[in-house]
């Protein structure tokens, strides 16, 4: 279309274009290609399901199955208790983990940027928060 148009149909989206370049050439030049970085996530969603499993305090309400790599939707025991849950975590540097408006909870979006040592800590301050609020 943009060549039967003399490239004047619409102005490609320049910003974007740049931005996938420079995370195309981080995937394949720093990580490893993509199914390095399909390991790496596979394994910091591992670390915060298997924590999620292990324990009744946090509940996961997804089939196994049908689990999220990027976003790991929880609750703990009642809507207040989320509340607090998202003000300790916010205070202790946990940001945006409040669930969808409509659903509850909290959802820790654990995309290709998040280090695994985040994921890490993500479960220690649950764990310290499961602790003190049983």
């Amino acid at each position: 279309t943009l060549l039967n148009a003399d490239s004047m149909y619409n102005t490609p989206p320049c910003w974007c274009i740049y931005m996938t370049g420079l995370v195309m050439s981080y995937l394949e030049q720093e990580v490893g290609g993509l199914a390095e970085m399909k390991k790496r996530n596979e394994a910091k969603a591992k670390v915060l399901y298997d924590y999620l499993d292990s324990q009744d305090f946090y509940h996961n309400p997804v089939q196994k199955e049908y689990r999220s790599l990027m976003n790991v939707t929880f609750t703990s025991p009642d809507a207040d208790t989320d509340k607090a849950f998202c003000a300790a975590a916010a205070e202790a540097g946990f940001v945006n983990l409040k669930g969808h408006r409509l659903v509850g909870g909290m959802r820790a979006s654990i995309y290709n940027a998040m280090p695994a040592e985040g994921v890490d800590k993500l479960v220690d301050f649950m764990e310290k928060f499961r602790r003190e609020h049983q």
